[in-house]
């Protein structure tokens, strides 16, 4: 795909996770390109930046004409090889999004720095392009389950192991189990020990998702809209009764939400200061 005029809003995003780091070259809603790289292994911004500058390649004379980056990250080890990275690809520090901040939502838990900023960034596009109340179901190293009312206000919600997060410790702790294929079986009743571990393991996520979907609408009340997202979101709304929409890009586009926003909030900050000076 060829790269697009220098735009001021085009920008990447960058959501680090425990297993995998998710790269999103955006233009306002549009998603012109997105990769994942693994998230297991340290890296530091120089051993990043040719395999991100690869990636980008057909963006990078925008990108860097915009120098718009934003890094959500819930591995705080692997945060710093990320900001170095982006300020020498871009020549500009990038956006660190933190749980709490002028993103135009009510955080209604009793720790909210404390909540995972990718569950925030979720919460954040799930009330700006989705009607309300609405749970988002990420499907990740854990699969989380979050809440969101009209307000928009952040509930919070539940935290599950992932899919393969349960399946590596079956492995692991049962000698007998040979590690297999995850994948969607054809029929539940396993007729081998691969086809039983694929259908516990597979079904069994379906059905803890839709069960603690079902509860917490209990709570919630109304008619709750059910997204879902991450690497697995596909795969398992396809079987799953309480997904009603998948949004792959949702944590991406919540993170641009939020930089968009906090970008705003500086500049109205500096504009109210004594002669017109702006903050750093």
């Amino acid at each position: 795909m060829p790269p697009r005029k220098p735009s001021a809003e085009i920008m990447l995003a960058v959501d680090v996770g425990n297993t995998q780091t998710v790269i999103g070259v955006l233009e306002g809603e549009t998603v012109l390109d997105l990769f994942r790289v693994t998230s297991g292994v340290p890296r530091t911004g120089d051993e990043l930046f040719p395999i991100v500058e690869r990636l980008v390649a057909p963006w990078h004379a925008s990108l860097r004409a915009s120098g718009i980056a934003v890094v959500g990250s819930v591995v705080p080890a692997l945060t710093a090889g990320w900001e170095t990275l982006l300020k020498r690809l871009l020549g500009r520090s990038p956006y660190l999004a933190l749980p709490v901040g002028p993103y135009g939502l009510k955080i209604k838990v009793r720790d909210p720095a404390a909540v995972g900023v990718d569950r925030i960034a979720n919460a954040v596009a799930a009330a700006t392009f989705h009607r309300l109340p609405a749970i988002v179901v990420d499907l990740g190293t854990a699969t989380t389950f979050d809440v969101v009312s009209p307000g928009p206000c952040y509930l919070g919600g539940a935290i599950a192991p992932g899919v393969l997060t349960s399946a590596d410790e079956l492995f692991r702790r049962a000698a007998r189990l040979a590690k297999v294929e995850l994948r969607r079986p054809a029929r539940a009743v396993g007729r081998s020990t691969e086809e039983s571990i694929q259908s516990g393991v597979y079904f069994g996520a379906v059905a803890q998702i839709d069960g603690l979907v079902r509860r917490l609408c209990r709570e919630v009340g109304g008619k709750v809209f059910v997204l879902a997202t991450g690497g697995l979101a596909e795969t398992m709304a396809a079987d799953s009764q309480t997904i009603d929409r998948v949004e792959p890009a949702l944590t991406l586009q919540g993170l641009r939400l939020m930089e968009e926003r906090a970008r705003v909030a500086r500049r109205r900050r500096g504009s109210s200061l004594p002669g017109g000076k702006r903050h750093a």
